[in-house]
């Protein structure tokens, strides 16, 4: 039996702690390959990693909020990608799913490797309505994790035979459709700086038809099949409060490097160790201080936006609420990140040392939409009392 793959009666984050021996010993080979190995691949699904916040009508966890960020944080401490990839599996499937209809989502992700990836949001792709379905044509990126899921998706407007606009709910109609990945045309375009373990290539499909139970309007209230709080909060505060987790995961790594260093390292630029250096021990109670500051945060308010979405009294004061705690935690995390590895000098340069390929995760990672400043001004326009057109929330 497998040592590192935890029973799984045993709580998420525990279980997403037990891997990480694994996830360290495949690290650097992850970051090589540009895509998650099969050895952890098999480890992730034996631990059911996949179905985190999948209904449990149809076999899944639904794990708590909480929960799950301090799971995602786990699997981003041993591995950035891998918690890249399983928080965008476990969203995009996991919401699809709640608004598909139940046979449908079940004969979908009812297996414990079933994954889903998903590709950005863009306005450049048809999805002309047809007898029973929908005629989609595209191209998307970033479908992290794509490699190894039976399942692709890929957002679109949709439009009548004529090209004009379908509307639906007193507004134009937008889908989330889902497709097997064999259907799509895949170009390895993954060359990046950071997260190369995602293996987050882009994908295309040309008058690809799909069924209407599988193109479902997911964040749209009056498709919603699932009524549990997860569901009622949307993908778009889920990516964030799993996105954000991995980003302080990665930064309590590189944390953690620097203070092993500074017990033991004389620094060139001093003749005292820098364990007895004033300015590196207040460097490190401040790092401390922010990132468990910026955990707190993420967590108090991912509590409130679940319990209140639980009670049916979710507001937008909550989402809000959320959306600043996530978007701050990313900044937070990554100004965390960037400090650690300055103050480890040459030694964060080497490949041998644990610094060089978090830190470029952690870059990586802070140009995600979820950690742009815009999200804050919103925030801020709330807070005043100004017009606001509340978006991405």
């Amino acid at each position: 039996m497998d040592t590192h793959v935890p029973p799984i009666a045993a709580a998420a984050p525990d279980r997403a702690r037990a891997l990480q021996p694994l996830l360290d010993a495949h690290g650097p080979e992850m970051d090589r390959r540009r895509e998650v190995t099969p050895e952890v691949v098999e480890a992730l699904v034996r631990a059911d990693m996949l179905r985190l916040l999948l209904p449990r009508s149809l076999g899944g966890q639904e794990i708590h909020l909480v929960e799950y960020a301090k799971t995602i944080e786990a699997l981003g401490y041993a591995d950035a990608s891998v918690g890249w990839f399983i928080n965008q599996s476990n969203v995009s499937s996991s919401t699809s799913a709640a608004a598909m209809p139940a046979e449908t989502a079940r004969s979908m992700w009812g297996a414990p490797n079933m994954g889903l990836a998903w590709g950005a949001r863009h306005s450049r792709s048809t999805a002309i309505k047809v007898d029973g379905g929908y005629r989609l044509t595209g191209t998307w990126s970033f479908a992290s994790g794509g490699r190894h899921t039976t399942w692709l998706g890929a957002h679109s407007a949709t439009q009548n035979p004529d090209g004009t606009p379908l509307m639906r709910y007193g507004k134009p109609d937008d889908r989330s459709f889902v497709f097997r990945r064999s259907e799509a045309k895949i170009v390895d375009d993954w060359q990046v700086l950071g997260l190369r373990g995602t293996g987050s290539d882009s994908y295309t499909v040309e008058d690809l038809f799909v069924p209407d139970e599988r193109a479902p309007a997911r964040d749209a209230l009056q498709e919603r099949r699932e009524k549990g709080p997860l569901y009622v909060i949307g993908s778009t505060l889920l990516y964030a409060t799993g996105f954000s987790s991995v980003t302080l995961g990665v930064a309590r790594r590189l944390f953690d490097a620097y203070v092993e260093l500074a017990r033991g390292k004389h620094s060139r630029a001093s003749p005292n160790a820098m364990a007895i250096n004033n300015a590196v021990q207040r460097e490190v109670g401040q790092f401390e201080a922010r990132l468990s500051a910026a955990r707190a945060f993420i967590h108090e308010a991912a509590l409130e936006a679940y319990e209140a979405a639980a009670a049916g009294k979710l507001t937008v004061d909550h989402r809000i609420k959320l959306r600043l705690a996530t978007t701050h935690g990313m900044n937070e995390a990554t100004d965390v990140s960037v400090g650690c590895y300055r103050a480890a000098g040459t030694t964060a340069i080497m490949n041998s040392a644990p610094f060089e390929r978090r830190f470029r995760d952690a870059m990586s990672a802070s140009q995600h939409l979820q950690a742009m400043m815009p999200h804050i001004e919103m925030v801020g326009r709330h807070i005043i009392g100004v017009d606001n057109p509340i978006q991405h929330i």
